[in-house]
């Protein structure tokens, strides 16, 4: 079994300290921002930032549905960190300043993949099909934070 990893990132015209914030409201902000591909969101305890538990059920694929259960924690003053409960997954924001009144915002998730001929499809294909999933929760988080 090998380490799996996709990153994308983009960089959003709006002050790095706001869009952390928007990233780290579980209870308001977030569910905004999620595309199609999540479903079931709830909040089960906090709701901003670390000590956040939230759910949902992230459909990748019209066969491939995992259901997560995310606790949230920040291991740097710029990071939101949100661990699986379920799996080995983890995914990781990251928001830094990008010039003035702009703001990087780089998410990185990994997982421990399968082995075999399944663990190269899934190292393959699963890493772009995240990406792009995670451009469009990208796309409105930059709607949502630059107007």
């Amino acid at each position: 079994m090998a380490q799996v990893e996709a990153a994308t990132q983009r960089v959003v015209s709006a002050d790095p300290e706001r869009v952390y914030a928007a990233v780290a409201d579980y209870g308001g902000t977030r569910k905004k921002l999620l595309s199609e591909h999540f479903s079931e969101y709830e909040v089960r305890e906090g709701g901003t930032g670390p000590g956040t538990v939230v759910h949902w059920r992230l459909q990748a694929t019209s066969k491939r549905v995992r259901d997560c259960l995310l606790r949230v924690t920040a291991p740097t003053p710029e990071q939101l960190e949100e661990r699986d409960a379920n799996s080995s997954m983890v995914t990781t924001w990251t928001v830094t300043p990008a010039g003035a009144g702009r703001a990087k915002v780089v998410v990185r998730t990994t997982w421990t993949g399968a082995g075999g001929i399944g663990g190269f499809f899934e190292r393959t294909f699963a890493p772009k099909g995240l990406n792009r999933i995670y451009d469009e929760v990208l796309a409105r988080l930059a709607a949502e934070v630059e107007g």
